[in-house]
C-alpha cells in the first residue's frame, strides 16, 4: 500500500498527482449506525429555541451539546 503523505517538512501540501485524484472520494466517511444522530420532532419553549438560534448556525450542535452536559455526558 502507497503511504504517500501530501505535507511536506514545513507542513504545507504538496501539489496533488493523478494518484491522488484516482484515489480520492468524495464526501465524508459514513458513520457506523451506532454513531449516526437520529431526527426528532420535539416542542421547545420559544424562549429556549430563541436562545439558541440567537449565534446562528449551529445551535442543533449547541442544543445537543448543552443536553449531554445537563445529564452529565
Amino acid at each position: 500500500m502507497n503511504n504517500k503523505t501530501y505535507i511536506d517538512e514545513s507542513g504545507d501540501a504538496k501539489e496533488l498527482d493523478a494518484s491522488f485524484f484516482q484515489k480520492a472520494k468524495r464526501g465524508r466517511p459514513s458513520l457506523s449506525p451506532e454513531a449516526r444522530k437520529q431526527r426528532v420532532t420535539m416542542f421547545v419553549d420559544p424562549d429556549i429555541l430563541a436562545y439558541f438560534k440567537k449565534d446562528g448556525r449551529g445551535w442543533q450542535t449547541r442544543l445537543n451539546k448543552t443536553l449531554r452536559k445537563a445529564i452529565g455526558l
